[in-house]
């Protein structure tokens, strides 16, 4: 069996039934986006297996789950790696963009180096918009056991990586201090076409939330007009 196959199995057996937003079926997603990204972008020269075993790594060990630990994924990849005998440069190559991977506060840059890692770094945050990320915002903020929405608690524009991996805002905040702003971050061509179409199904569905709740002089609620424009 060669690598991608026996990652593909190895993830797969370790987040089947996982209940947060960060199982299988999102791993899943992000490596099929990312091979269909590749394609797309017909980038010469990028690596199609390190574009596959970082998109099925990515979350292998996430930090959001150990304590804040920004080592421990690339760390828990390299180890799978090395006993798959892959080669080294691949493997750096991999856990490098395990590395830089996620988004850590809306002040903080999160650039990629490499073709490959732009490339897995649009499909994961592809995952975390549209329909399919606000039904993941909502499963992880029950995980966590937060409030959906609280308009006296105000989203905040983290500066600092270590101020965003402490925030236990609402799950509706985290539309302001995260997910609105993935967008105007993605890398790719074909990654910002379809982030545009997600970005537009949030705002429908912030916009009818707040109807609903009778919320539409909230500070959220404003604060949403600014993406409408």
């Amino acid at each position: 069996m060669d690598v991608v196959a026996a990652t593909v199995n190895f993830v797969q057996n370790k987040f089947s039934g996982e209940a947060s937003g960060h199982d299988w079926a999102h791993i899943r997603r992000v490596y099929e986006t990312s091979l269909r990204l590749l394609e797309q972008e017909d980038r010469p020269g990028t690596s199609r297996k390190v574009v596959e075993l970082a998109a099925l790594l990515h979350d292998l060990v996430d930090w959001k789950f150990n304590d804040g630990d920004d080592h421990a994924g690339p760390e828990a990849a390299e180890d799978w790696l090395t006993s798959q005998h892959e080669d080294p440069e691949t493997i750096h190559h991999v856990c490098r963009i395990i590395r830089r991977i996620s988004f850590k506060g809306a002040g903080v840059p999160t650039p990629m180096e490499t073709e490959e890692g732009k490339i897995v770094q649009d499909a994961d945050r592809l995952d975390a918009i549209g329909a399919i990320g606000i039904a993941r915002a909502f499963a992880y903020g029950g995980f966590k056991k937060r409030e959906m929405f609280n308009p006296d608690i105000l989203p905040e524009m983290h500066e600092t990586a270590s101020r965003y991996k402490v925030s236990q805002s609402t799950t509706i905040n985290h539309f302001f201090e995260k997910l609105l702003l993935l967008k105007d971050r993605m890398n790719t061509r074909s990654g910002k076409k379809e982030a545009e179409k997600r970005q537009q199904m949030m705002i429908k569905f912030l916009q009818q939330f707040f109807t609903e709740c009778h919320e539409e002089s909230s500070s959220q609620a404003r604060e949403l007009r600014k993406f409408e424009m």
